[in-house]
């Protein structure tokens, strides 16, 4: 049996798997907020509740956000900011006295959806969550890329590629650069473009029914995101080469960027053809606790 735990700010999510990624127990209890050593334990209760459930003992693999840094062994990029500059592997492991895996949201996403999920039979998966902020990973052959920085797929603060003079020198970052594909694509950065444009500010959810509806700007503004996401997964395309790119997190919510932004994509491809495809996933936001359940295949 494999048990996955996906730390998230709000909640803690937990999962157990058969070998052959048959869900036997799910269950999900709140964060602690802002308690470093309550949230530790609130994770080994989590991983208790499973196994009482399921009737046995599994391996365990943590999703967290942000990442182990190679040079410290500390979490770092963390949103649950308590959960930054600890040594959070080795002291779940200490607390729970069993070996774990442990890695960033955006990798159990990718190692899900190309594990048993819409990726599965594709060789080299790149998959993308857009939410509030961007991030990614890589899968080749059913293994996790980490990267000797363990930044593998880290696309989101690289410069938006091919910009136009409007779009320099681009939004400031929170990492400290200006114009990371981050700030354009991330749902926060929709929202800034189209109050620049318009002087109004709509969520994204509300700005893809009003496009859908025939509200020009709307459709201008996510004309726009097409055109941006379409060169930022070129870039990628031209480097990587994957079979599919999943998408994931609330932007992969926006139905037409699956037919849109391919369409915009060869012209930025070093290619006379473009075979990569642009996939929603199977899991949608399941894809986190059943990626960290799988941690253990690498």
């Amino acid at each position: 049996m494999r048990i996955g735990i996906d730390l998230g700010g709000t909640k803690i999510e937990g999962i157990a798997l058969s070998e052959s990624g048959e869900e036997l127990s799910r269950h999900r209890i709140a964060t602690p907020q802002g308690d470093y050593k309550a949230t530790l334990q609130t994770i080994a209760e989590l991983i208790k509740v499973i196994e009482i459930d399921a009737g046995e003992k599994g391996s365990i693999g943590i999703c967290t956000p942000g990442s182990i840094s190679p040079a410290t062994g500390l979490l770092r990029n963390s949103n649950s900011t308590c959960m930054n500059g600890q040594a959070v592997f080795d002291d779940l492991q200490a607390l729970l006295q069993r070996d774990i895996r442990i890695a960033n949201d955006a990798n159990c996403f990718v190692l899900s959806e190309a594990t048993d999920g819409v990726a599965k039979d594709d060789s080299v998966v790149f998959g993308v969550i857009i939410g509030t902020g961007t991030g990614a990973g890589i899968v080749i052959d059913k293994k996790l890329l980490i990267g000797s920085n363990a930044i593998a797929g880290e696309w989101g603060h690289n410069a938006l590629p091919w910009p136009e003079d409007v779009e320099l020198p681009g939004p400031e970052c929170y990492c400290g650069k200006q114009g990371c594909i981050e700030t354009w694509l991330s749902g926060p950065g929709l929202v800034r473009d189209h109050e620049l444009h318009n002087n109004v500010i709509y969520d994204t959810q509300t700005l893809e029914v009003k496009a859908r509806f025939g509200d020009e700007d709307a459709d201008e503004s996510l004309q726009r995101y097409e055109h941006r996401l379409a060169k930022s997964l070129a870039h990628v395309i031209n480097i990587l080469d994957p079979d599919v790119i999943v998408l994931g997190g609330g932007m992969g919510n926006i139905k037409r960027l699956y037919k849109n932004v391919p369409a915009i994509w060869g012209d930025y491809v070093f290619s006379d053809m473009v075979n990569t495809k642009l996939v929603s996933p199977q899991y949608g936001d399941s894809s986190g606790v059943r990626g960290a359940a799988w941690l253990w295949n690498n």
